[in-house]
């Protein structure tokens, strides 16, 4: 490789994030380098919105995918609000995700070997969640799936909630390794980024996701392995496509 070449493939670029992955991200780092400890309210969404000049629709979405990863919780009442949640195992997800991605960008190893073990990883989660979930936990999966019906397949949230959904499964399964894996593998590799979204796509992924937490609720494990397990090839085989164009 010449100079010329080398140069030109040189990857020095950084993804350009949106504003609600903006303000996500810095309260990310204030919570994981102690400049926000464990217990800390937050300030409320105006004031966050008001200091991130951004909408308090944006600050609200930031603050439920940090709620998602187990870095804040939301308590009720007159002196509740957003706090910062007791950091342990989600800390070893964000080492996780933060070493797959410097591998992936060096090269050291493929965005194929990062898919296949979190598709390998989602099979015990879901056997797992079906016999561990609680109700709010059904709750949630059910919210998420509603809100992947009412989105377009063009919405630029459409990564986000997948993300969501399947971290909420691993999570539920009740053993915290294993949803910090199974949240950092899929937050890297963010499947249905890579699909071409059509409808016809975006009304499958959606029915299955259906399929998987009416498993779930039923606490079928056998069932839910069945459905994740179809759910996978699905998106395999559409990706499989997609890279082939």
């Amino acid at each position: 490789m010449d100079l010329r070449e080398s140069q030109r493939s040189r990857v020095i670029g950084q993804k350009v994030l949106r504003p609600r992955e903006q303000v996500e991200e810095r309260l990310r780092v204030a919570i994981l380098s102690g400049e926000l400890k464990t217990g800390d309210l937050l300030p409320p969404e105006a004031e966050l919105a008001r200091q991130f000049n951004v909408s308090r629709t944006t600050v609200r979405e930031a603050l439920r995918s940090l709620t998602t990863q187990g870095m804040i919780y939301k308590q009720p009442g007159s002196r509740g609000g957003n706090f910062v949640q007791l950091l342990d195992h989600h800390s070893l997800g964000t080492a996780v995700i933060d070493s797959v991605h410097n591998l992936l960008t060096l090269g050291s190893i493929d965005f194929a070997e990062v898919a296949e073990m979190r598709q390998h990883l989602e099979i015990p989660a879901v056997r797992l969640a079906a016999a561990n979930r609680g109700d709010e936990d059904v709750e949630r999966l059910h919210d998420i799936v509603r809100r992947q019906k009412a989105a377009s397949v063009d919405d630029p949230e459409v990564p986000k909630l997948d993300e969501q959904f399947h971290t909420l499964i691993a999570q539920a399964s009740g053993n915290r390794v294993l949803a910090s894996f199974v949240s950092a593998l899929h937050h890297e590799t963010e499947p249905v980024h890579y699909l071409d979204l059509s409808p016809e796509v975006g009304r499958a992924t959606v029915r299955q996701h259906k399929v998987i937490v009416a498993a779930i609720e039923a606490r079928d494990a056998d069932a839910a392995e069945a459905a994740i397990v179809k759910h996978l090839t699905y998106l395999r085989r559409h990706l499989a496509q997609h890279a082939r164009r």
